[in-house]
């Protein structure tokens, strides 16, 4: 895992219910410096079990660059702002990337 200055950085995906739902989850993690960078990706074709049946549909995934530090901010945001009972917010740990834009990333966040 890449670290700068002993900061691990994460991706996070978020998966909404459409692209509307992705822009205001986004600007507000934006706007508190929990995330330097929303990716949406609309239109993703989505199959998923759900109370015991194979469900289907399309959703917006948001790809969240931030640290680890503020997994957890994230979370409690999302879940107190997503319309789905159960929102789906993993992170996968950033391995690589350019020092430079690391050095941004951190430079956007809450304590950077």
């Amino acid at each position: 895992m890449i670290c700068l200055n002993k900061i691990t950085f994460i991706a996070v995906h978020i998966t909404t219910r459409d692209e509307a739902e992705a822009r205001k989850l986004a600007v507000m993690l934006l706007e508190q410096r929990k995330a330097a960078c929303v990716n949406i990706v609309p239109g993703v074709s989505t199959l998923y079990r759900w109370q015991g049946k194979i469900e289907s549909g399309t959703e917006s995934l948001m790809i969240v660059k931030t640290k680890s530090s503020l997994l957890g901010d994230i979370i409690a945001l999302v879940k107190a702002h997503h319309s789905y009972q159960v929102p789906e917010v993993i992170a996968l740990p950033i391995e690589g990337g350019s020092p430079e834009y690391l050095a941004w990333l951190e430079g956007e966040l809450e304590g950077g």
